[in-house]
């Protein structure tokens, strides 16, 4: 058993992959994937960790709809509340309310690029049989590393640019304290040098802990949403070396 993970971006040039083996070996990574690349990396696994949003929100896909048949129903009020609603999937607001950290939305900022990159992926993997249900119940999990880190007690801000790279190299240290498991073997540079790398090893590791049940899976009145909009998977518990929240025990 192996697990992918990838760190995508719009352009390949910052798109990178890693391969987690069930006892925690890296056992490769890459930078600049393709398309190609990432469709051939998960044929080759049951559990892939993607660190992009798998949807948009329902009221924005219904909003762009209604809008463009010119059949929007007028609201009392376009003030923060209803904007908000249009601009936040359910998983990112169910990870603001665990974790305090507000991910970047997929409606209103450009990380819509590589979801739009990620939705043309998603189907050639649909077209090659790949299960790719955005709840998490097929072969994709969608992860969000800086949620995690927090959870796991790891600085999950300031880590990334080359001039964070010694950061980046506490920050192994660090994970392989929480997880003394992992075997970085040979690609511990390129993680240090790359902080894409380094959130596609973070991925594939997410993926393990939720193919393991160690993270928070959709609830029954969720789980619509989370088909449609994709499902942010969040470690479940926090580890000793967390002092960033003090140590709260996380919420059911």
């Amino acid at each position: 058993m192996a697990y992918v993970g990838v760190d995508l971006a719009a352009d390949p040039k910052r798109t990178a992959i890693a391969v987690l083996s069930e006892t925690g070996t890296i056992e490769s990574v890459q930078d600049f994937a393709t398309d190609t690349d990432i469709v051939t990396a998960i044929k080759t696994t049951q559990h892939a960790g993607v660190d992009v949003p798998l949807g948009w929100p329902t009221p924005f896909v219904d909003f762009l709809s209604d809008h463009a048949r010119n059949d929007l129903p007028v609201t009392a009020d376009t003030g923060r509340s209803w904007r908000r609603n249009l601009t936040l999937r359910l998983t990112d607001q169910v990870i603001h309310e665990r974790t305090g950290i507000t991910p970047l939305s997929v409606s209103a900022s450009l990380i819509a690029h590589p979801a739009m990159r990620w939705a043309g992926i998603e189907a050639h993997l649909r077209e090659i049989n790949i299960d790719v249900s955005r709840d998490g119940s097929g072969a994709i999990y969608e992860v969000y590393p800086a949620a995690a880190l927090l959870r796991w007690g790891l600085p999950h801000r300031g880590y990334k640019g080359a001039e964070n790279a010694a950061i980046r190299a506490t920050m192994l240290a660090q994970l392989s304290d929480v997880f003394p498991d992992l075997d970085w073997r040979d690609e511990a540079e390129q993680c240090v040098s790359n902080d894409n790398v380094l959130d596609a090893v973070l991925a594939a590791l997410i993926a393990r802990e939720s193919a393991r049940g160690n993270c928070y899976h959709p609830k029954p009145n969720e789980r619509e949403r989370a088909r449609s909009e994709g499902w942010i998977w969040l470690p479940k518990a926090e580890t000793h070396r967390n002092t960033q929240r003090g140590g709260d025990t996380p919420p059911n």
